[in-house]
Formats: C-alpha cells, structure tokens, sequence
C-alpha cells in the first residue's frame, strides 16, 4: 500500500513543480489579486469591516476568485481549505460535519453557520437542518470564517467556529450572467445572476436549478449485515452503494435604497436520497424534501447622529422537511416479528424563526470604538407529524425493541418523536476596541443571552493586537463560547436510545490564543497561532438520556503561507495539527485528523487561461472511546482545475474541473454503536470525479 501512495505524492509535487517552471509572466500587469480577490478585509471579527492581520480573532477569508479558481462546486469543497476545519459527513444523507480544531458532533451544532450576518441554525438538532443536499457557490462573494469562540457576539453555536456567507450585491454581479455545468454522476446544474437598476433600487437575483444522481461508492456491511447474522435472515442491501441524489432549486432577491436593504432567499431540496441510511442501514426507497425560506429587512445608517452608527434588523427564517425513510429494510426482524415491508419512519416537522436586533456603533470617544447591540428571537418548532410502522417494546434482558404494527400508522400527537416547542431568546451585549497607543489595541466584549427554557448565560472575549513592526502584527485571544442545548437533546421521546433531558444545561468552552502574522517580503505572507481550549458540561447520552457529562481538552497550532512568486503564480497552503482529549477517559476524543496540510498552486499563462492545483492530505484520525475498530485510514487528494476567458473569448468563460484526480479511497467515520448496528467499515466519499461549467456575462 506504501508503494502506489508514495507514487502519487511525488506525481501531485511534479504536477505543482510542472506548474511553476512553465508559468512565465506575459507582458501583460495583470495583478494576483485577479485569482484570490481581496482577503485583505474582514467584518464579522468586531461587526465592521478591518484589516485581517489586525482583526481581534484567528480568522480566515475566501473570495469569489478563490472559489473559481479551485473549480469548486459547492460549499463543502471550499471549507476543506480552511486551516483547522476538516469537512467530514454524517450519516443523514451525507450532510456535512464543520470539524474545527478536532471539535465536531454528527449533528454539528458547534459551528455558527450565517447569511450575510443571520443564523440558519434549525432548533430541532442545532444543526443547519437534516435535508441539507449540498449550498451552491455561484451567489457568493466571500465567506469569512472564525477559528474559535464567537458567542460574545453572536450568542450560541459561535462555539469552535462562526462561517459567514456573504452574497453577492448588484454591483459585484455588474450585469447579467447565465452559467451551466455538466459532471459526475450525472450532475446537471443551471444558474443566471443579474445584477443592476431597478428605478432607484439596486438589485441582485440569482436562481439555480440543478439535480444529481450522487457518488454511489459501495459500502460493503451495514448495520443490517449484522442483524442478518443474529438473527439468521437475509434482508440487508449490502453491499450496495450509497444513494446520493437530489433536486435543487436555490433563489434570492436583494433589493436596496439609500440606507435600506430587503433580501429574500429560497433552498429546495427534492427527492433527497438517504445516503448510508438514517440508522446505518441502506435504504434505497428512502426520500427526503427541505424547503427554507428566508427574509430580512435592515435599516443601516452610518452617519445616524454624530459619531453614530447604527442598525436595525428584522428577520424570518421557515423551515420545513419531510422524510419518507425505511430504517431498515424489508425481512428486518428485532426477535418480535418480521417487517414484510421494512421498518417505517416518516417524521415531518416545520420550525419558524423571528428576529430582531439593532446594533450601533459610537466613535465620540477618543482612541474608543464602543459597539452596542440588543435583541431576540423566537424559535418555533409549531409543528410535528409523524407515522410509522413500529412500537417499541420493553423485552427483559434487551431493553426496549422495535415491534412491527403492521402497517403504516399515523402517531402525531403523544405517539411522535417529539411534540411542538418554541424558545425565546433575549440578549444585549458591548464591546470596546481600544487603540491605547499607537501601535497596542486592546478588544474586549461581553454578551449575556437568556433562554425561556434553561435561564441565562454570560460569555466574554478579550483580544490584545498589537503591531510590532510595520510587517509584523501578533495577538494575544481568549474568550468562552457557549452551545444551547437543541430540541433533540431536550425533548426527544419515543426513541428509548435516544432520550430528551429538559433539565439540561448550555455547554461551555473557554479558549486561549496567541497569533503571528508577518510579510517578510512584498510578495510572501506568513501567519501562525496555537491554541488551547477547555469544553465543559458536554451532552451525552447515558443510559440513553442526554446529560450534562464531562469534559475536553485540546491543544493544536496553524500554520498559513502564501508567496507570489511572479505576478502570474502564487503558491499557498496551510498546515494544522490538534490532539484532542476525553477527560474521562484520558483517550483521544476521536474521528478528528490530528494532522491537516493543504497545498495550492496558481498560475495564469497566455492571456486568458488560469490554472490551479490542490492537494488535501488528511492523517491521523483515532477512534472515540469503546471504538475498537482500526484507526481511521489516512488519505490524499489531488485536484486540478484550467479556466479560459475572458480576455480572448469575449464574454464566455470555461471551466475543466477534476476532483480527486488519482481515484484515491476516501473513508469518514461512521458513527459507532454498542449494539453493533452500524457500518463497520465507514463511509466511501466519491473517486474521481470531472465538472466542465461555462458562463457568458452581457
């Protein structure tokens, strides 16, 4: 197994090295900035735009070149570059786990995922929702991501990392522009922006369309496998491939005038295929629907008053999704009967989100930039249905098993995995950036939020940025963060494995960080931080009930480079390393890589064709605690992606895109279970896969 991998890697350094030595500057001054767009600013650090090397944070920004030059095709593929944050997938569908600094659960409800500054957080599991089936790339500007703690600002789930999408606004899309893309495994998208005048309104839309039959890879043994051997039947679809196809219909509006801005947005996820199965058993039948809706209203004026600047926002957030699942298939048997038709479970469920929130920030005093802020939120999961063709039944010696009905029953009510419930969340917060000296800035912020359901919690933050030369700026971090405990972990029933616990209390996490940035030269940019961090009051489930229960440590450093090599090559990449630790236990806390190195290369040639290669080398992944299977395999990719336009093809641009280029075997953790009903041997990511997209912009 050495042998073919040690090939690929000298041929992933041959392909870079090959790059470098054939690119030769044109005589045209073209700027890098054409491939990697402006990284230089960043807002969600303090709410107002900063220069990164100086932001109070260990941050990261990702620019719409960025996302084109790497022939990205959705959302996941361009966080995988980021240092310190691995995408791995759970077993619902393959929706993706934000692991940050080696911190990462199935449902991921540690990561803050917003739009332009609003959360798309669902209450039910505190994750982005079940039907995810993948975010599109088209409409983004930058994405701007926070390693680290964010709550002091923006409340709960800014736990290990806060990622905020910023879409693009009329002036950035400068016109209209239609796009195509064909691909693997049947992949079909269509996409048009415009951007422009409306009267007196700027306007921007975009409206994709697109469908996927997904990688189908093989999984080998499943959670059904093992029954079939307990129990002495035949009934598992293993092996067999994952199922990983969806429609997709993705819009949104923006609309401003003087001081006022509107945005609307729709994600619309149709016959979602089950992936690895919801309980690790394949369900070829299964389907999935999610639809959310979006809109806001913000009033932003920053010259309100003398040395005012202030904003007002009001948001809704609906969310709706429908599964028609079968747990596992049909002749499954527990030992209380056959189920002819499989195991049925169809949970519906909508939630409904309400907003408000205004923020000012105050310059009147000298060498201060106070920011004051104060809001809330209703979070409503109004409704629940559910039918199935299960009970389950306490059996001595096994605890409880599901029991076939014999048909399909409708159990809303008592009988559903959960009953409506809604939260109120209420909160005010103030921070101060405090330049001192000349050269010294001390940030420092406080929130205090307050739940109707669990009380209130208080979280700070403090940051000293100081610039020690006109090239070198270091940063001293520490703050707490917090994670409110989701629906599920409060109010689930009916499920005897997976209990709610509406005495549960907010996990906590306090960090410590201390940060480098240095330009040596002109065109080299070097940054470095290490880290520390303690989890407290982490939820569990014991004995089958969500509890409030131990502790992790972590440890970890990041490294980024970036080096212009001409003004038609750049060369970047970034290497992260964290050791993660169950308290309890004193092992690893598992799944996460232990080492991350990502390396990039691109060059521009002739007059209009760019290229760029990747490589992702992920290592070093233990088991949690009890998983005594083999550590997790490590694993390299290799990318390359060659664009052409537009200096020569008019306004058509073509992008050839290959993912994965050597086939190489990709395997994430499956999530273990003491019952022995999971998949043994984790789940198969997609081989080698190839994308060919244009674009024409009138």
């Amino acid at each position: 197994m050495a042998r073919p991998r040690t090939r690929t890697i000298c041929a992933s350094i041959a392909i870079l090295w090959t790059l470098v030595a054939n690119a030769q500057p044109t005589d045209e001054e073209e700027e890098m900035a054409l491939i990697y767009g402006d990284k230089s600013m960043i807002s969600i650090t303090t709410g107002a735009a900063q220069p990164l090397t100086r932001a109070p944070a260990v941050a990261t920004v990702i620019t719409a070149q960025d996302i084109e030059a790497i022939g990205a095709t959705n959302l996941d593929e361009v966080l995988e570059t980021v240092p310190g944050l691995h995408v791995s997938h759970s077993k619902i569908a393959y929706a993706p786990i934000y692991t940050i600094r080696g911190i990462g659960t199935e449902y991921n409800p540690e990561v803050l995922m917003l739009t332009n500054g609003i959360p798309m957080t669902s209450v039910f599991a505190g994750d982005r929702g079940n039907v995810w089936g993948g975010l599109p790339v088209e409409d983004i500007a930058r994405i701007e991501i926070i390693r680290g703690p964010g709550s002091a600002l923006y409340g709960a789930d800014a736990f290990s990392g806060v990622i905020n999408i910023v879409t693009k606004t009329a002036d950035e899309i400068n016109g209209t522009k239609v796009g195509a893309r064909l691909g693997s495994f049947e992949t079909r998208d269509a996409w048009m922006l415009h951007g422009g005048k409306w009267g007196a309104f700027d306007v921007a839309g975009y409206l994709r369309i697109g469908r996927t039959n997904g990688a189908k890879e093989t999984v080998a043994a499943d959670a059904q496998t093992a029954l079939d051997r307990a129990r002495g039947t035949h009934a598992s679809y293993a092996p067999g491939p994952t199922d990983l196809g969806y429609n997709a219909v993705d819009a949104s509006l923006d609309l401003s005038y003087q001081h006022w801005r509107f945005r609307a947005g729709l994600k619309r996820r149709t016959n979602l295929q089950s992936g690895p199965g919801i309980a690790q058993a394949l369900d070829p039948a299964g389907r999935s629907f999610g639809q959310r809706i979006t809109a806001d209203l913000t009033y932003h004026d920053p010259a309100f008053t003398n040395n005012w600047d202030v904003t007002v926002q009001a948001s809704y957030f609906h969310l709706n999704e429908k599964s028609d699942l079968v747990l596992f298939p049909p002749g499954t048997d527990f030992g209380l009967g056959a189920f002819p038709n499989g195991m049925i479970g169809n949970p519906y469920k909508w939630e409904r989100h309400l907003r408000l929130a205004a923020s000012a920030f105050y310059t009147g005093i000298e060498k201060h930039r106070l920011r004051f802020g104060v809001g809330t939120k209703n979070d409503n999961l109004y409704k629940v249905e559910e039918s199935k063709n299960y009970a389950y039944i306490s059996v001595p010696g096994y605890g409880s098993l599901p029991a076939p009905l014999g048909s399909v029953v409708d159990v809303t009510g008592a009988g559903a995995f959960m009953t409506p419930h809604k939260r109120t969340v209420n909160y005010v917060y103030a921070q101060d950036e405090w330049n001192f000296t000349q050269d010294w800035t001390l940030t420092g912020g406080v929130r205090h939020d307050h739940y109707s359901d669990f009380g209130g919690t208080t979280n700070p933050r403090l940051a000293l940025v100081w610039d020690a030369a006109y090239n070198v700026t270091a940063k001293l971090l520490a703050g707490r963060a917090f994670r409110a405990p989701s629906f599920v972990e409060l109010y689930n029933v009916n499920n005897p494995v997976a209990l709610g616990n509406p005495s549960l209390q907010p996990e906590t996490i306090s960090t410590t960080e201390a940060a480098v940035s240095w330009q040596p030269t002109g065109t080299l940019q070097l940054n470095a931080n290490v880290f520390h961090y303690k989890m407290r009051d982490i939820i569990s489930y014991v004995n089958y009930v969500a509890q409030n229960t131990g502790s992790q440590t972590g440890n970890g450093l990041e490294f980024e480079a970036s080096w212009d090599v001409s003004r038609k090559v750049r060369l970047s990449g970034n290497y992260a390393y964290q050791r993660s630790v169950n308290d309890a236990t004193n092992t690893d806390a598992g799944n996460a890589p232990h080492h991350h190195l990502y390396l990039r290369a691109d060059w521009r040639f002739g007059f209009d064709w760019q290229g760029n290669v990747q490589v992702n080398y992920i290592a070093g992944r233990n088991r949690m605690a009890g998983d005594t299977r083999p550590q997790i395999p490590d694993y390299h990719t290799v990318d390359l992606t060659l664009r052409k336009g537009k200096a020569t093809s008019g306004n058509w641009d073509f992008t050839f895109s290959v993912h994965n280029l050597f086939d190489a075997t990709v395997l994430e953790p499956s999530p273990y279970s003491e019952t022995g009903l999971y998949i043994p041997g984790d789940f198969p990511m997609p081989g080698r896969s190839a994308y060919i997209q244009a674009r024409y912009g009138f």
